[in-house]
């Protein structure tokens, strides 16, 4: 027998007695449990509860992890955000600690650092990472909560049948960035002041100079002689209260442009800042 054969045979029987147990009968061989590759399975989310806190498809009610309960103020916000967040939408559900859970949206969005980006709801027992880096964030642009200088101990909640503060819920600026001959570049900028969640909105105008939208970006537009309406694109759809989003576009005229006078977002007229 060569010298190879020899190395061949003596590491055989080296990993047969490694592996074998004291009965002399071989170990099976090792095999990966599937559960450990699969993804979390889906399910739907039928109830919310507040904005922490639902029930999924099969009753169970769990709490997302890592999110304080919001202050009184801030409840009702916090609900209706996760109502249309979340309701009757498939989410992968993880579970952290017992009747805690975290959900992923279906792009694969985690819903606590979503809501803590906007401000929505703050964080707990979280010390580090991304979530307290939305937060840092939310707080210096005052979006949400952090906008009304929401306190985190609770105060009475407002009767469901006080009346609406009297005002334009929104605030619209307009303003030329560029121009030159026959042809300008503007920006607007929409503010939510309404105290609710705007999801999916439409602002419109009237130019006044036969001003034309030739390009715009960040929405979409239609125009129809001096009427210009333009809609929100799929990633700019919601507005959080006290927050804005901008669009800009490129335009074509025969003379000086003009700012126009009057907005309305989702049918109601804004204020003109």
């Amino acid at each position: 027998m060569t010298a190879r054969k020899h190395l061949v045979v003596l590491l055989t029987l080296l990993v047969a007695g490694c592996t074998a147990p004291q009965d002399g009968r071989p170990f099976p061989a090792p095999r990966v449990s599937s559960s450990a590759v699969e993804k979390e399975p889906s399910t739907k989310v039928r109830a919310v509860v507040d904005g922490r806190t639902v029930e999924l498809a099969d009753g169970t009610r769990a709490r997302i992890a890592r999110l304080a309960e919001p202050p009184a103020c801030a409840a009702a916000a916090a609900l209706d955000f996760a109502t249309k967040t979340l309701l009757d939408k498939e989410v992968r559900v993880t579970s952290i600690t017992p009747g805690e859970v975290s959900l992923a949206l279906p792009d694969g969005t985690d819903y606590a650092l979503l809501a803590v980006q906007y401000g929505i709801l703050r964080t707990a027992g979280v010390d580090g990472g991304p979530l307290v880096e939305a937060e840092t964030k939310a707080s210096q642009a005052k979006l949400g909560l952090w906008a009304r200088d929401c306190p985190a101990s609770t105060v009475p909640p407002p009767s469901s049948t006080a009346a609406v503060t009297p005002g334009a819920p929104c605030v619209v600026v307009y303003r030329i960035t560029n121009q030159w001959p026959g042809a300008f570049q503007g920006e607007v900028t929409i503010r939510n002041v309404s105290g609710a969640l705007v999801q999916g909105w439409t602002v419109r105008w009237r130019f006044a100079g036969g001003e034309t939208v030739t390009q715009l970006w960040n929405g979409t537009v239609a125009q129809s002689g001096a009427d210009v309406s333009v809609t929100n694109a799929d990633y700019n759809a919601l507005i959080v209260m006290d927050g804005s989003v901008s669009f800009g576009f490129n335009g074509s005229i025969t003379g000086p442009s003009s700012p126009p006078t009057s907005f309305s977002v989702n049918g109601a007229a804004c204020t003109t800042g």
